[in-house]
């Protein structure tokens, strides 16, 4: 398929909110977009025009953070008021809440198989759960300060977390060590997010950066300086080949990651632009603002065929080694491989595109390397097979999901249940127990 090169264009914008909105999420489907508002109110917005957006109220403070399970049944939102609620984004807006940590808890998101969630905190803290019942895992705390944010590696494999003492930090959901800190930051850290290879990280600061970072080497390898004001948040492109940043200077800046420069500038809150995020396919993007706007946009300047890019994610195996940055290929039928010419430059920094790294047999992943089957060499990985070769019928296909979709719902379902059971066994309890009280003090009396 042809590149064709066109300017994003602002297809719908969403009223709603009576506050700044601190958080946007695609619903995987694409029939719903939900953000969170200083405002606690959790907004669903269909995108079918004879639907009306659902406004769905229990927060009892801001709510921070917002994410979407990838089935797309449940979207979780984290609040300052200490909890995380998980709802099933209906019209009913059925929901189930739990504490989360001790303070404000500033991001959540389901890990990529939709079993587990990470939460991170005001109490310096990165903890995980479970989904189904909400039980507590393991709590990550060598942060410092406030964690404003926490991510999934594409894996599930890694965490990593930003953070108001000025660090990023990765580490290793296994061994729950941190495996590596990142103290480049001139400001506080906001936002963070890892690149769809797995291989790299984003972080977006206060000191008006962006700044990535290639996980395997730990080195530096961009560093923009594209905003003249604070990056609140920032999304990868599905292709990898793009980022998108959020700033307090009102604009959305779109960075060519293969080139190493600011590629578009987009001016359409008014006031500072707080959150974006890339849909899943990248066809679209979403920003809010403290203008209480919802705004979505069509990407347009990448048109490549996106369900090709994310069957090649989702059919890699655990058993394989972590892809590298060259799996993702430009889409420039002009590009040509810069091994013989001189690096692109970035605002005069000379910091090399995505596209540069030259891979060496010391650059692959040991980690990845010593999980394959029984760590013999010259195991082959397994192929990636096309799902057109499969031979599965696209009806099973869908029934398939569906099937996902409603144990998704009854899980959730059941998990409400039972809060409820706890709650009518605790009243009851309550009962017996002034009753016994009550027949004590009567029979001294007689």
């Amino acid at each position: 398929m042809a590149t064709v090169l066109e300017d994003p264009t602002l297809e719908r914008h969403f009223k709603g909110h009576r506050d700044t909105v601190t958080s946007v999420d695609f619903n995987p489907n694409m029939k719903q977009l939900a953000s969170g508002a200083m405002d606690s109110n959790l907004m669903v917005w269909n995108f079918k025009p004879q639907m009306r957006a659902y406004r769905f109220v229990g927060h009892k403070d801001a709510i921070m953070g917002v994410h979407f399970s990838p089935s797309g049944h449940l979207v979780a939102s984290a609040s300052r008021d200490k909890t995380v609620r998980l709802w099933i984004p209906s019209v009913k807006g059925e929901s189930t809440v739990f504490k989360a940590h001790t303070a404000t808890v500033r991001s959540v998101e389901f890990s990529p198989d939709g079993q587990h969630l990470v939460t991170a905190s005001d109490d310096k803290s990165v903890k995980v759960w479970t989904v189904h019942r909400q039980r507590f895992q393991f709590s990550l705390s060598q942060h410092q300060n406030w964690v404003r944010c926490a991510k999934w590696s594409p894996d599930g494999r890694l965490i990593v977390s930003g953070s108001d003492d000025k660090t990023v930090k990765i580490w290793d959901r296994t061994s729950k060590e941190c495996v590596h800190t990142f103290f480049e930051h001139g400001g506080f850290v906001n936002y963070v997010a890892f690149h769809p290879s797995g291989t790299c990280i984003a972080a977006a600061g206060t000191d008006s950066t962006v700044k990535v970072w290639d996980i395997r080497m730990n080195k530096l390898l961009q560093h923009y300086q594209a905003h003249t004001s604070a990056v609140n948040g920032l999304s990868f492109h599905p292709s990898g080949n793009y980022l998108i940043t959020a700033s307090n200077d009102s604009t959305l800046k779109i960075l060519d990651l293969l080139e190493g420069r600011l590629f578009y500038t987009l001016h359409g809150h008014q006031g500072p632009a707080t959150a974006v995020a890339f849909s899943r396919s990248g066809e679209y993007f979403a920003s809010g603002g403290s203008d209480e706007q919802v705004m979505v946009w069509k990407t347009n300047f990448d048109q490549i065929d996106y369900n090709e890019v994310l069957q090649s994610h989702r059919l890699r195996t655990l058993d394989e080694p972590r892809p590298h940055i060259h799996d993702i290929h430009p889409r420039s039928p002009q590009y040509k491989h810069p091994s013989h010419t001189s690096a692109p430059q970035v605002n005069g920094s000379g910091r090399k595109g995505l596209h540069d790294l030259e891979m060496t047999s010391a650059d692959i992943d040991r980690r990845g390397m010593a999980e394959t089957q029984g760590g013999e060499t010259g195991h082959s990985a397994p192929s990636t097979v096309p799902l057109e070769e499969r031979n599965i019928p696209s009806q099973l296909s869908r029934t398939l999901e569906q099937i996902v979709g409603q144990l998704d719902v009854i899980t959730q379902t059941v998990s409400i249940l039972e809060q409820r059971m706890t709650m009518t066994e605790n009243k009851l309890r309550e009962c017996l127990d002034n009753q016994q009280k009550i027949t004590l003090q009567v029979r001294p009396s007689e």
